[in-house]
């Protein structure tokens, strides 16, 4: 398969079951999001829920919400607590690919449909929180290393990272 028979798309409600599969091989169960989140998610924020899709099956996902907020480890805007679409900046919740699809690029090509998404918005920043192996992947695109978050969620020690899109 080539990256390029790979459709980058806005999701669907219809898109549940096959994204919460996608969440589930993307995080540990202490860190993945519920099927209610997912849903969630979708149903509110869909302008900021992308999908790769191959032969009608989604295989990638990214999802985030806006703020106005800088800070990022407020665990409860994972639940859309505090999302406002006019908010100043851009979170990515979730980026995850199916292991069968990972290393062709799917997943890089979901952060630039975010990104590109973001721009269009006129937000000033995209912010993400990372394990530490995953810095360097994320510097690669852009973002800047603004050190260790305060998150533990699952139990995980988060790293956040930045793109500011504004000059």
């Amino acid at each position: 398969m080539q990256a390029s028979e790979v459709l980058i798309r806005n999701v669907r409600p219809q898109d549940l079951d096959d994204c919460c599969a996608v969440e589930s091989y993307g995080f540990s169960p202490e860190e993945m999001a519920s099927r209610e989140t997912i849903q969630l998610r979708i149903e509110t924020f869909p302008q900021g829920f992308f999908v790769a899709e191959v032969d009608g099956r989604v295989i990638g996902m990214a999802n985030g919400a806006c703020t106005n907020k800088d800070d990022i480890s407020d665990e409860e805007l994972k639940q859309l607590i505090g999302h406002d679409p006019d908010g100043k900046n851009m979170v990515i919740f979730a980026l995850a690919v199916l292991p069968e699809f990972q290393k062709q690029g799917i997943a890089k090509r979901l952060i630039q449909q975010f990104v590109e998404g973001a721009k269009r918005n006129k937000k000033e920043k995209v912010f993400l929180m990372c394990k530490p192996h995953l810095i360097a992947y994320y510097e690669g695109m852009g973002f800047l290393h603004m050190g260790l978050s305060r998150s533990t969620h699952g139990g995980a020690q988060w790293h956040e990272m930045c793109l500011p899109l504004k000059d």
